[in-house]
């Protein structure tokens, strides 16, 4: 229901049924952790975090965001005090959860939802079902045959990058739902996509093997996670930058791995070099 009474005066009126500053630090950490996790700037992680305490009365307050964490603290001078910390895993970038917290925290800092709904619908972004694996399976596949047209594929290129686009993402979900590292998964997925295109080049297909790898492995490529480094770095937020930074460039190297791998083995087998 819509918060209509002034923060000041409802942390004040118990009867309200305002939560307490602990419970409001766990609501707005709560969101910060979402959008964290969803690929969510440094930056705009801790200001929406501060933006929700304000909303809700509170201003002695202090948060610090890293790339995998949240620290907060509340009213350290009194009795009520608290402080969190939260540990967020990487994960994979959800542009559609970041813009459901981008609203909630819009509606609670114009004081158009109250404590109470803000939990509900948390609840409801945390839990909100991803899409579907056939449409992700198909997406992949879209992307790789895209990208390996833009990169000087042709259209059969494109159509045989297609494929093995769907033959990625297919290998990606089954190892997500074993837990497999993701390290393991890019060098493997990106060793597939590889060895699928230098199969039918080694058949006489007449395929550019070369546009149609780049095209495949795009969907590893950690474009999201390099940007968002880039800009952490530029916005002073040094720490948070370099672990960004680190990763995307470990998940680099890794696809280096294995299509480098899928091709020194190709060549030892009889095929002939790549030019």
């Amino acid at each position: 229901m819509p918060c209509d009474t002034c923060p000041a005066e409802v942390r004040k009126n118990a009867k309200e049924d305002v939560p307490a500053s602990k419970t409001i630090l766990n609501l707005a950490v709560s969101v910060g952790e979402i959008l964290l996790q969803s690929g969510g700037e440094i930056y705009r992680v801790q200001e929406t975090v501060s933006r929700i305490l304000e909303a809700y009365g509170i201003q002695d307050y202090h948060v610090f965001v890293v790339t995998n964490g949240i620290f907060a603290t509340v009213d350290e001078q009194q009795d009520d005090a608290g402080s969190m910390v939260r540990y967020v895993p990487i994960g994979e970038v959800n542009l559609e959860k970041v813009a459901k917290i981008n609203q909630l925290s819009r509606e609670i800092c114009e004081k158009n939802c109250g404590a109470a709904e803000a939990y509900e619908r948390l609840e409801q972004c945390k839990n909100a079902p991803g899409a579907e694996n056939p449409a992700l399976i198909f997406a992949c596949g879209i992307g790789s045959a895209g990208f390996c047209y833009l990169l000087g594929g042709r259209p059969y290129d494109s159509m045989v990058s297609f494929f093995l686009g769907m033959m990625l993402e297919i290998f990606l979900l089954a190892a997500a739902k074993h837990h497999a590292s993701r390290f393991i998964m890019n060098i493997v997925g990106s060793a597939l996509v590889t060895m699928g295109s230098l199969a039918l080049y080694g058949a006489g297909a007449g395929i550019l093997s070369d546009k149609i790898i780049i095209g495949g492995i795009i969907p590893l490529v950690p474009g999201v996670a390099l940007t968002t480094g880039i800009r952490d770095l530029f916005s002073g937020d040094y720490l948070s930058g370099s672990i960004r930074l680190i990763d995307a460039l470990l998940t680099g190297m890794c696809i280096a791995i294995g299509v480098g791998a899928a091709i020194k083995l190709f060549q030892l087998s009889g095929g002939v070099m790549l030019r």
